[in-house]
């Protein structure tokens, strides 16, 4: 009997992906920060930083992500749905991430500025919200770190 097997991807695969989103957004002259929704293994949204383009404060790439997945999905709650980000997410990405009842959170580079997983506040661990999402961060940190280090590194230099 030759059963197929299924294919089982990884945290790494999917954050591959959103760093890819990140890659388009930093062509954009924008902070490359890129995201995906995960269901069931397959994505079902997508997004990148936007801000500057679309004059949109709140054009963040989770922000994207969500709204993405909620229109292929029909839905602006999204059980079981699973979030991957480049960075850590900030206050606004938590609350929006809440919202959409988001089961898993998986970043890969810690925000210690605006980070809400603990860089700066833990507003996931916050009990008495009425939403909790598992939360992992530092999948593939180095590598997303190091794109954002650079971009910093490249807007420094041309001010200089």
């Amino acid at each position: 009997m030759n059963e197929e097997l299924p294919v089982v991807l990884s945290d790494a695969f999917f954050m591959r992906e959103a760093m890819s989103l990140a890659r388009a957004a930093e062509c954009l002259g924008e902070v490359p920060v890129g995201a995906v929704v995960v269901l069931n293994g397959a994505i079902v949204g997508r997004g990148f930083n936007s801000p500057i383009g679309e004059s949109d404060p709140t054009a963040h790439a989770e922000i994207a992500a969500l709204r993405d997945a909620a229109r292929v999905l029909g839905n602006y709650r999204l059980p079981g749905c699973e979030l991957f980000v480049t960075l850590e997410p900030c206050a606004m990405c938590a609350g929006a991430i809440m919202h959409a009842r988001i089961s898993r959170v998986i970043y890969g580079a810690r925000d210690a500025k605006t980070g809400v997983h603990g860089s700066v506040v833990d507003l996931f661990g916050v009990e008495r919200l009425n939403h909790h999402a598992t939360v992992e961060g530092g999948v593939l940190a180095e590598e997303c770190s190091a794109m954002l280090s650079a971009f910093f590194a490249g807007r420094r230099k041309k001010t200089s």
